[in-house]
């Protein structure tokens, strides 16, 4: 009744009053507006007025907003048909009898995509097979008539330095699918999913299962299966840097499964250990172990910029090339993957300053922010992803990036990255049954009290605005600042 009531406030007044009264009513008849602290900055984008701001030059911690600024600048910087390599090489050519005497190293090249997604970004387009891509390799390397490894399956990480999470990321993060280890040689996002299921009768143990079905943890199931209709308590724990995972709780019979995503500790050696089976499976004996290569940061002279890097020597047995630069990036804002942004950030600093580091990217970031008119002071950014609570950016800053890349080469390629609401990406679910629906193209952001959009919109007169709606501090559940964000972007539409 509240909501209908401040709609049909809204829409009695909407007819005499500008946009600026209409979103200042909007704000003041919600209790969870008004309790929050808002950053709005609304300009049209063919005569650069602007139509609405409120503390448009105060900082806010932006969530994944920052994605906004990792995307563009590897766009920019990378262009949309970039590619990623992942090449297999050996120490020496197999002999006749097909052996090799020596190891085999998988080297990453920053490929994200080396899993079963699906690509280009489709809403709701199904998952293949997590490993397709290792499976790939693994044919390519038998069909080079190999028969046995002598040494080492060495999952080689050094095309980015080893910096596996960011400054200011919470500590429960690297642990699940939120912030898994940021690494150059990426498989399945550097996730397992942990899935628990209850058994066929109350006091029993429940069924496990891993996927993919490679076995890296050491596991022990403790979550027992409970009365029908009693409470579903599963608990995973397993410290930092322990191959160590234990389970515990309870799960009532004849209830829903569990799913719990779990992050990689060590990505490149999981990568080893599953081309090392992939390869048995295929009749290829491995002597070795799967052992992982890492580029420390105390090993790089300097993390901002390093000379030219020669390509890593030996004979090529397997080589996969990437999806476009674009479809990752698209996917990347429009699901925001944390992972996926991290890793976009040391692309270009691989590229452009020949360092695969946040140092680096953040060093070409700062170029880029310059060249879009935006000042060093105007932001704080400790990493790519927005996971980051130290992170600081203005909604007028956000503007200036957004009105930089409408005005850029890659204008069309750019908003094609972001969420349309109702309609795909984290706006699915959001302006379904509005004006919005269509012509809101945004980037979402969430964390605990912070809520963020900023984007495009399509007015009904065919013009275009950026805007940039930033939410600090808020108390009331989030679905209730969501939803005056939504209706403040309708009115901007209408």
């Amino acid at each position: 009744m509240k909501q209908l009531a401040l709609m049909l406030l809204l829409a009695t007044a909407g007819h005499t009053a500008t946009l600026a009264q209409q979103i200042e009513r909007l704000l003041a008849a919600s209790p969870a507006a008004k309790a929050a602290f808002w950053g709005i900055d609304v300009v049209d984008l063919a005569t650069g007025r602007t139509l609405y701001q409120q503390n448009a030059d105060h900082f806010f911690v932006p969530a994944s907003n920052t994605k906004l600024f990792t995307t563009a600048l590897a766009l920019s910087r990378l262009g949309p048909h970039h590619t990623f390599q992942t090449r297999v090489l050996a120490d020496a050519a197999p002999d006749a009898s097909g052996r090799i005497a020596g190891s085999l190293r998988l080297i990453g090249g920053g490929d994200p995509n080396l899993s079963g997604r699906t690509l280009p970004y489709r809403m709701n387009a199904p998952t293949g097979d997590p490993l397709a891509a290792i499976d790939d390799l693994a044919d390519q390397i038998a069909a080079r008539g190999v028969k046995r490894i002598a040494g080492d399956i060495i999952g080689d990480d050094t095309w980015y330095v080893w910096e596996p999470y960011a400054a200011g990321w919470g500590i429960d993060d690297p642990q699940s699918d939120d912030g898994p280890p940021i690494s150059a040689l990426t498989v399945n996002d550097n996730t397992i999913m942990l899935t628990v299921a209850p058994g066929r009768r109350e006091g029993s143990s429940t069924v496990l299962t891993i996927a993919p079905a490679l076995e890296y943890y050491r596991i022990v199931n403790r979550v027992r299966t409970g009365t029908a209709g009693g409470e579903r308590r599963v608990h995973v724990s397993r410290l930092p840097g322990s191959a160590d995972v234990t389970l515990w709780g309870e799960l009532p019979v004849r209830t829903k499964e569990v799913d719990l995503p779990m992050a990689i500790e060590d990505p490149a050696r999981y990568a080893a250990l599953a081309l090392r089976d992939a390869l048995e499976d295929r009749g290829i004996v491995v002597e070795g172990e799967a052992v992982s290569r890492r580029l420390m940061p105390e090993d790089v002279p300097d993390l901002k910029q390093g000379p030219p890097v020669e390509p890593a020597a030996g004979l090529e047995m397997a080589r996969r090339i990437s999806a476009p630069l674009i479809e990752d990036l698209q996917l990347t804002d429009k699901v925001s993957q944390n992972l996926h942004a991290e890793l976009a950030l040391r692309a270009v600093g691989r590229a452009r300053r020949n360092v695969g580091s946040f140092e680096a990217g953040r060093e070409e970031m700062k170029a880029f922010l310059e060249e879009a008119g935006i000042a060093p002071e105007a932001y704080n950014f400790n990493d790519g992803s927005g996971l980051a609570r130290l992170n600081l950016v203005t909604p007028a800053t956000v503007l200036k990036l957004l009105r930089h890349m409408y005005a850029g080469q890659y204008r069309e390629d750019w908003i094609s990255l972001l969420p349309v609401g109702g309609k795909d990406g984290t706006l699915s679910n959001r302006f379904s049954e509005s004006a919005g629906k269509g012509r809101v193209h945004a980037k979402t952001g969430s964390l605990s009290h912070v809520s963020a959009l900023s984007g495009y919109i399509q007015r009904m007169n065919g013009r275009w605005v950026a805007f940039s709606i930033l939410v600090d501090n808020y108390n009331s559940p989030a679905a209730e600042v969501r939803g005056v964000m939504d209706r403040i972007c309708n009115l901007i539409v209408e």
